[in-house]
């Protein structure tokens, strides 16, 4: 039937009305549509075949540049990057991803050039173009602020990069949110194992080193740690878990495996000081609200702080906006009326279980003892 479809068309175009021929044109505009969609659905499933390797930069330079300008165009740049792959080093993908980006820099198509340019910062990485690598992303960033919606593949492509060349850069709070917004953009199923273990432990790395960082809830509870259990790096993950209860019996008994990260060795200092800041901010979680002053004594026996260490200690903590309070330098007391909400693990969750019901029990205390003493009052 579909075969005998354009010599129907033909023949109704030459013998219709003027209404049936414009509605055929239509019709026959759909058609092609269709047949364009379907050849590019094949050839991408095409080009996904391991198989299909060898011919895949061929196959792109000689049939798919013919009709380039008449398929979706992320889908075209999404052929042109698995092309890509088989280009004989970094050099000559760079020309041809920079050529495919040309291509589709187009006011309708600026999302396939986003896609295609973040694929160009991305060689740019591996050569050590950072600046070059980073002119691209900006671009893209620019681009994606002025989209209403993008397909999620725009935004994984970008991220991921933009991830990378942060890492590159070792500026880690913003690799660790790159990075994030990037797992958020994919199924974390479609990565092979090793690229989630290699992710998961940058990424602890980044949160423990980073001077910005101090709640990890959002890695915590990301199925990406768990990666790191089965490996040898498994105690990085109780690293972090240690870090977010501000536990320093966990942390000594962890300490010595910071030599195995040369970042972590020369960060070991820094460490210990953000370990004793998780401490401080545990003590004060644990106490209830009316009982938050807190002798200078008391904090240097549960963080294991010097005592002429403690004032600053807590400076630190109020300025990093972990605590909010005043430090009474005379009586030795910090005055906290705020910690900063984290993510609790089971034993906090039950730590927190055991105020309310503290808490419970001192408002029915109070209640009762407010019918005895009032009973005229409550009669009356």
């Amino acid at each position: 039937m579909e075969s005998k479809i354009p010599d129907f068309l033909a023949e109704q175009q030459a013998n219709g009305t003027p209404e049936t021929q414009t509605y055929l044109l239509t019709f026959e505009d759909f058609w092609e549509r269709k047949l364009w969609h379907q050849l590019t659905d094949a050839l991408v499933e095409f080009f996904k075949l391991p198989e299909s390797a060898p011919q895949r930069l061929a196959f792109f330079k000689t049939f798919v540049l013919s009709f380039a300008d008449r398929i979706n165009q992320l889908k075209f740049v999404a052929l042109g990057l698995m092309a890509a792959t088989e280009c004989a080093d970094d050099k000559e993908r760079l020309a041809f991803l920079t050529s495919l980006a040309e291509k589709v820099d187009k006011s309708e198509s600026q999302d396939a050039h986003v896609y295609a340019l973040a694929d160009v910062a991305n060689v740019k990485l591996r050569l050590e173009d950072l600046e070059g690598a980073q002119k691209d992303l900006a671009s893209c960033q620019q681009a994606l602020d002025t989209f209403d919606s993008v397909e999620t593949v725009v935004h994984a492509s970008f991220y991921k990069v933009n991830a990378d060349y942060y890492h590159a850069k070792q500026e880690f709070a913003s690799f660790y949110k790159n990075a994030l917004l990037y797992l958020a953009c994919i199924d974390l199923e479609d990565l092979p194992e090793t690229e989630r273990v290699s992710r998961a432990y940058n990424l602890s790395v980044a949160a423990l080193v980073s001077d910005s960082i101090y709640n990890f809830g959002e890695l915590l509870l990301h199925p990406i740690l768990d990666s790191l259990t089965p490996t040898p790096h498994n105690w990085l993950r109780e690293l972090l878990f240690a870090f977010n209860r501000g536990d320093l019996a966990a942390y000594d008994v962890l300490a010595g495996n910071i030599t195995k990260n040369k970042l972590l060795e020369s960060h070991r200092v820094f460490l210990y000081q953000k370990i004793s800041l998780a401490a401080l901010t545990e003590m004060v979680f644990h106490r209830p609200p009316h009982d938050r002053s807190l002798s200078f004594d008391a904090i240097a026996s549960e963080t294991k702080v010097q005592p002429d260490e403690i004032e600053h200690l807590i400076m630190k903590a109020l300025s990093l906006g972990l605590l909010k309070g005043s430090i009474d330098q005379v009586a030795g007391v910090a005055h906290i009326h705020w910690v900063q909400p984290k993510v609790l693990d089971l034993k906090q969750v039950d730590g927190m279980r055991n105020r309310l019901k503290d808490w419970d029990a001192g408002v029915n205390q109070l209640g009762h003892w407010i019918e005895g003493v009032g009973k005229d009052v409550w009669a009356a």
